[in-house]
Protein backbone atom coordinates (compact mmCIF):
# COMPACT_ATOMS: atom_id res chain seq x y z
CA UNK A 1 0.00 0.00 0.00
CA UNK A 2 1.06 3.41 -0.59
CA UNK A 3 0.37 7.27 0.15
CA UNK A 4 0.79 10.13 -2.21
CA UNK A 5 0.11 13.46 -0.97
CA UNK A 6 1.66 16.73 -1.04
CA UNK A 7 2.09 18.93 1.62
CA UNK A 8 2.06 22.80 2.30
CA UNK A 9 2.52 25.60 4.89
CA UNK A 10 -0.63 27.61 5.48
CA UNK A 11 0.09 31.09 4.79
CA UNK A 12 -3.83 32.10 5.35
CA UNK A 13 -6.54 29.69 6.40
CA UNK A 14 -9.77 29.42 3.90
CA UNK A 15 -13.00 31.43 5.26
CA UNK A 16 -14.94 27.99 4.87
CA UNK A 17 -12.80 26.28 7.47
CA UNK A 18 -15.50 24.35 9.23
CA UNK A 19 -15.41 22.48 12.20
CA UNK A 20 -12.71 20.40 13.21
CA UNK A 21 -11.39 17.34 14.66
CA UNK A 22 -8.93 16.65 17.26
CA UNK A 23 -6.56 14.87 16.80
CA UNK A 24 -3.72 13.08 19.38
CA UNK A 25 -0.90 11.29 17.92
CA UNK A 26 2.67 10.01 19.14
CA UNK A 27 5.92 8.05 17.40
CA UNK A 28 6.19 4.75 18.54
CA UNK A 29 9.78 4.19 16.92
CA UNK A 30 11.53 6.72 14.11
CA UNK A 31 14.06 4.87 11.98
CA UNK A 32 15.17 6.86 9.43
CA UNK A 33 12.73 7.27 6.78
CA UNK A 34 10.42 4.79 9.06
CA UNK A 35 8.14 5.45 11.65
CA UNK A 36 5.47 3.82 13.83
CA UNK A 37 2.77 6.22 14.67
CA UNK A 38 -0.64 5.65 16.66
CA UNK A 39 -3.54 8.09 16.13
CA UNK A 40 -6.58 8.79 18.27
CA UNK A 41 -9.22 10.71 16.66
CA UNK A 42 -12.62 10.59 19.12
CA UNK A 43 -13.03 6.72 19.61
CA UNK A 44 -11.16 5.40 16.74
CA UNK A 45 -7.57 4.62 16.84
CA UNK A 46 -4.74 3.28 14.81
CA UNK A 47 -1.41 2.16 14.50
CA UNK A 48 -0.03 3.05 10.91
CA UNK A 49 3.55 2.29 9.64
CA UNK A 50 5.17 4.51 7.07
CA UNK A 51 8.55 4.38 4.86
CA UNK A 52 9.99 6.66 2.52
CA UNK A 53 10.49 10.46 2.31
CA UNK A 54 8.47 12.54 -0.61
CA UNK A 55 5.34 12.46 -3.13
CA UNK A 56 4.66 8.79 -2.54
CA UNK A 57 5.39 6.26 0.49
CA UNK A 58 4.48 3.31 2.48
CA UNK A 59 1.66 2.91 4.51
CA UNK A 60 -0.14 0.32 6.40
CA UNK A 61 -2.24 1.29 8.49
CA UNK A 62 -4.34 -1.39 11.36
CA UNK A 63 -7.31 0.32 13.92
CA UNK A 64 -6.36 -1.15 17.16
CA UNK A 65 -8.38 -0.21 20.38
CA UNK A 66 -8.23 2.41 23.57
CA UNK A 67 -5.78 -0.01 26.05
CA UNK A 68 -3.32 -0.64 23.07
CA UNK A 69 -3.42 3.34 22.30
CA UNK A 70 -2.71 4.12 25.99
CA UNK A 71 -0.06 1.40 26.40
CA UNK A 72 1.81 2.48 23.06
CA UNK A 73 1.28 6.18 23.79
CA UNK A 74 3.38 6.24 26.84
CA UNK A 75 6.23 3.89 24.75
CA UNK A 76 5.82 7.05 22.49
CA UNK A 77 7.95 9.15 25.34
CA UNK A 78 7.55 12.64 24.50
CA UNK A 79 7.28 12.44 20.61
CA UNK A 80 3.93 13.66 20.98
CA UNK A 81 1.60 15.73 18.19
CA UNK A 82 -1.91 17.32 19.51
CA UNK A 83 -3.72 19.25 16.47
CA UNK A 84 -7.45 19.55 15.17
CA UNK A 85 -7.73 18.70 11.52
CA UNK A 86 -10.25 20.65 8.92
CA UNK A 87 -11.61 18.86 5.64
CA UNK A 88 -11.76 21.49 3.05
CA UNK A 89 -12.99 20.68 -0.69
CA UNK A 90 -10.65 21.71 -3.27
CA UNK A 91 -11.83 21.53 -6.35
CA UNK A 92 -12.47 17.69 -6.50
CA UNK A 93 -10.08 17.03 -3.74
CA UNK A 94 -10.18 17.50 0.19
CA UNK A 95 -7.53 19.18 1.56
CA UNK A 96 -6.97 18.33 5.23
CA UNK A 97 -5.84 21.19 7.00
CA UNK A 98 -4.18 20.68 10.24
CA UNK A 99 -3.13 23.14 12.96
CA UNK A 100 -1.26 22.76 15.55
CA UNK A 101 -1.29 23.00 18.85
CA UNK A 102 1.05 22.56 22.25
CA UNK A 103 5.02 23.06 21.77
CA UNK A 104 3.84 23.53 17.67
CA UNK A 105 0.72 26.31 18.30
CA UNK A 106 1.03 28.43 15.73
CA UNK A 107 1.93 26.02 12.77
CA UNK A 108 -0.90 25.38 9.98
CA UNK A 109 -0.39 22.85 7.24
CA UNK A 110 -2.41 21.32 4.35
CA UNK A 111 -2.14 18.45 2.99
CA UNK A 112 -3.73 16.28 -0.02
CA UNK A 113 -4.02 13.03 -0.76
CA UNK A 114 -4.11 11.89 -4.61
CA UNK A 115 -5.14 8.67 -6.44
CA UNK A 116 -1.88 8.44 -8.40
CA UNK A 117 1.66 10.43 -9.06
CA UNK A 118 0.06 12.05 -12.33
CA UNK A 119 -2.86 13.30 -10.28
CA UNK A 120 -0.77 15.24 -7.97
CA UNK A 121 1.91 16.67 -10.11
CA UNK A 122 -1.32 17.83 -12.45
CA UNK A 123 -2.54 19.34 -9.25
CA UNK A 124 -2.66 23.08 -8.85
CA UNK A 125 -2.54 24.40 -5.37
CA UNK A 126 -5.44 27.52 -4.27
CA UNK A 127 -2.70 30.64 -3.19
CA UNK A 128 -3.68 30.45 0.84
CA UNK A 129 -1.72 26.59 0.48
CA UNK A 130 1.49 28.46 0.43
CA UNK A 131 4.82 27.28 0.72
CA UNK A 132 5.66 23.44 -0.55
CA UNK A 133 7.00 21.46 2.18
CA UNK A 134 6.18 18.21 -0.08
CA UNK A 135 9.44 15.68 0.36
CA UNK A 136 11.09 17.78 3.11
CA UNK A 137 11.59 15.39 5.82
CA UNK A 138 12.53 18.38 8.25
CA UNK A 139 8.32 19.25 8.36
CA UNK A 140 7.08 15.67 8.27
CA UNK A 141 4.86 14.68 11.30
CA UNK A 142 7.63 12.47 12.80
CA UNK A 143 10.46 15.47 12.32
CA UNK A 144 7.84 17.80 14.45
CA UNK A 145 7.00 15.04 16.88
CA UNK A 146 11.10 14.49 17.99
CA UNK A 147 12.45 17.88 16.36
CA UNK A 148 10.03 20.94 16.60
CA UNK A 149 9.34 23.40 14.09
CA UNK A 150 12.06 23.77 11.76
CA UNK A 151 13.66 27.15 11.37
Amino acid sequence: MSEIERKFLVDELPADLGPGAALRQAYVAVDGPTEVRIRATGTDCRLTVKGGHGLERAEVETEIDREAFEALWSLAQDRHIDKVRHRVAVGEHTAEVDIYGGSLSGLQVVEVEFASVAEAEGFTPPAWFGRELTGDPGWSNAALATSGRPT
